[in-house]
């Protein structure tokens, strides 16, 4: 990373929050869903799955259209149960390492996600030490309330003009490297770190001892 970065733009899958897509398939299994991983994996520019994303349509139409494709009457609960077992934790220590960047660093979150997800996260995985997910960014910007996804060029160049950010002071830490090679075009540095990626080296200005983070005098 070079000395000149002033904002970081962090992704939240992956980098911050460990998935476990198996674990939401078969919990759709349990429920007779036998096709939900043809489903769920579908092109990003399509599908239900997208649709509800890129907030195109609402949780309740989300839910309806679901049980349509399945072919299976499941409540309200157990597709929302379902869904979000695709999401585990986020570990402590990324947690505490966010609050600490926030000290030299303007930190932005920004995720291809849906309400449904984001609603479970907020609860689950941000309420840590008396914080919210607020605390921990300058600004979140999220798919689905953008109505835009990544890696479309139009997601990059609306966070740069709404936070006001120069790309070549900001720095993007996301595992998805054609969303890497996108922001790239803007002049944005990237790291794209791999799964369970404890990514603490790239930020060489941070001594870690016991678990703790104190700046170098």
């Amino acid at each position: 990373m070079k000395h000149n970065i002033k904002n970081l733009i962090i992704d939240l899958g992956v980098v911050l929050l460990n998935l476990s897509p198996e674990r939401c398939y078969q919990k759709f299994r349990e429920y007779g869903v036998t096709n939900i991983e043809q489903l769920a994996g579908t092109s990003y520019k399509s599908g239900l799955f997208y649709e509800l994303e890129k907030g195109m349509i609402s949780p309740e139409e989300f839910r309806n259209k679901l049980r349509e494709l399945i072919g299976k009457d499941l409540t309200d609960e157990q597709i929302d149960a379902a869904w979000n077992s695709f999401l585990m934790d986020i570990p402590a220590y990324k947690l505490d390492l966010l609050l600490h960047l926030r000290e030299k660093y303007m930190v932005y979150l920004l995720s291809n996600t849906n309400i449904i997800h984001w609603e479970w996260i907020k609860k689950h995985c941000f309420e840590y030490k008396g914080f919210s997910s607020e605390d921990f960014f300058e600004k979140i910007y999220l798919s689905f309330e953008m109505h835009q996804v990544k890696p479309d060029e139009g997601i990059f160049q609306s966070v740069l003009t709404n936070a006001n950010l120069d790309p070549y002071e900001t720095f993007l830490i996301d595992d998805a490297k054609e969303n890497c090679l996108i922001a790239e075009s803007f002049g944005i540095q990237t790291y794209a770190p791999k799964a369970a990626e404890d990514w603490r080296h790239l930020f060489d200005k941070l001594e870690i001892e016991n678990g703790d983070y104190q700046r170098y005098r």
